[in-house]
């Protein structure tokens, strides 16, 4: 974990400055969708169910590795549901849970963030 200095007082941990007795509600909710492609990944899927072809054109340059191992962890932590369709070829489609279309604020409110911010 970084650390934060402070020329008067000894180093601490971040997030260590605020109660996080019962564990950091921030903390908690960025391990869900921190990773380099899981905003991507939610904002496009806030668009309506996508197949893995169509998510990994949206998303760019991500490699079909990452992007199945950001979609695993999204669907264990409840915010996309993978369902595969039992046809040949097979076919998998994605689409944001309850929980997943909650964070539609979120992902709206860092956008306007990073637009008014941007370099």
């Amino acid at each position: 974990m970084d650390t934060v200095s402070r020329r008067d007082q000894p180093p601490v941990k971040r997030f260590q400055r605020y109660d996080c007795s019962d564990g950091c509600p921030v903390e908690a909710a960025l391990e869900q969708i921190a990773g380099k492609w899981k905003g991507l990944i939610i904002y496009h899927l806030m668009e309506g169910t996508l197949r893995f072809n169509e998510l990994s054109r949206r998303v760019g340059t991500v490699t079909q590795r990452s992007l199945t191992k950001q979609l695993r962890e999204l669907e264990m932590d409840g915010i996309v549901h993978r369902e595969v369709f039992a046809i040949v070829p097979p076919r998998v489609e994605y689409s944001l849970t309850e929980k997943g279309v909650l964070l539609r604020p979120v992902i709206e409110a860092l956008g306007k963030w990073g637009t008014e911010h941007a370099r």
